[in-house]
């Protein structure tokens, strides 16, 4: 048997949400019939196909592993972690983990970090087994594994986001570029004060939002 592991993330650029980091694992010949499934990179999927393609990667794969870091474990790492031991490295950290919790002796990664050796390297380094590592940029969409492993942290991280805006409301979709999302934080902020929920305080749009009070307490 010859098993690769895919992991993509989700989320990582929203303020409001956790990240998620998701991965699967399956033989190899298994994995060269996923685009004919339909996988590809999950932006690029409507959100109905992104939830069939989820039941059917997860049939598909000997296992699979999806891991949620919270925003103050974002918050955590930005603000108080040295250089190349920031978001990337909290990537790097979790893929890790999501890698020793599946079978594969090949592990494809999409690159969180400009240099991708580098990043390979930070993986490489949380490992508790021996895998190889191939971090390479737009493996979402070059590499069907991780193109699998994309859909399942998006839909996951999707889920999350609707059950959120239960509990606080609409907010769009989470994302600094969202004008539906900055003027929800604005308008939360005018009348209670303080940080929705479920927020990332060390973005830089809630520093402008707040005013610079990015130190409040959750």
């Amino acid at each position: 048997m010859n098993r690769v592991v895919g992991v993509d993330d989700a989320g990582r650029g929203c303020i409001i949400g956790p990240l998620f980091i998701a991965g699967v694992s399956m033989e190899e010949s298994e994995a060269e019939g996923l685009r004919r499934m339909g996988v590809r990179d999950s932006k690029l999927l409507s959100p109905q196909s992104r939830e069939r393609l989820f039941v059917e990667v997860v049939a598909r794969a000997s296992s699979h592993s999806i891991m949620k870091i919270p925003p103050a474990e974002v918050d955590e790492y930005v603000r108080h972690k040295k250089k190349h031991t920031k978001l990337n490295y909290l990537e790097a950290i979790y893929m890790a983990r999501v890698i020793n919790a599946l079978e594969g002796e090949v592990a494809y990664v999409d690159a969180s970090d400009t240099n991708e050796d580098a990043f390979r390297d930070q993986v490489r380094s949380n490992l508790t087994r021996e895998v190889k590592v191939v971090a390479r940029h737009h493996a979402d969409r070059d590499c069907p594994v991780v193109s699998a492993a994309s859909i399942l942290a998006k839909v996951s991280r999707d889920r999350e986001i609707e059950a959120i805006k239960k509990e606080i409301g609409e907010f769009g979709s989470g994302y600094p570029s969202d004008p539906r999302t900055v003027g929800f934080l604005d308008g939360w902020m005018r009348e209670h004060g303080k940080p929705p929920p479920h927020t990332r305080l060390t973005w830089k749009t809630w520093k402008r939002v707040s005013g610079g009070q990015a130190r409040i307490d959750r």
